[in-house]
């Protein structure tokens, strides 16, 4: 399962997907409602956005929820949370969340996928800065999130 809110998704959470989908049977795309962030773009259409991408893969599947990682994981059965890591502060981050998830659910492991170098510096809230100020973000996500922008 590769959680997030994904607000928008980037070219960063595409490839990851990409190479998630690649590992293992089944992916999750997991988008979650993140309490402390403001969004721009509703849950409802990030699924949307991510089923029109990944429409010809077989074994994704984007599913939307709003519980606790952890538990979202135990009710579908996935043993792996997929995570990418851009920079040493992502790494400190996300180690004390696997960590956290390890303790709640010793049998889900969480797998790190390091980011390739020319999404690395591509953040969703600074993606989002750039839009609000009328930036040119097609450089960082796919048409479907532009157009659904600017709906």
């Amino acid at each position: 399962m590769y959680p997030g809110s994904f607000d928008p998704a980037t070219f960063g959470h595409i490839d990851i997907i990409t190479r998630a989908s690649k590992l293992f049977d089944k992916t999750y795309i997991a988008i979650g409602i993140n309490t402390s962030k403001e969004h721009l773009i509703p849950i409802n259409t990030r699924v949307e956005i991510f089923e029109k991408i990944f429409a010809s893969e077989k074994n994704i599947e984007v599913i939307g929820y709003s519980e606790l990682t952890i538990e979202l994981c135990k009710k579908l059965g996935a043993k792996y949370i997929v995570r990418g890591i851009r920079n040493s502060s992502d790494w400190d981050y996300e180690r004390n969340i696997a960590g956290m998830n390890r303790t709640m659910a010793d049998e889900i492991e969480t797998v790190f996928f390091p980011a390739n170098h020319q999404f690395a510096a591509v953040n969703s809230s600074i993606v989002k800065e750039v839009w609000k100020m009328g930036g040119d973000i097609s450089a960082f996500v796919p048409q479907e999130v532009i157009e659904r922008l600017k709906r």
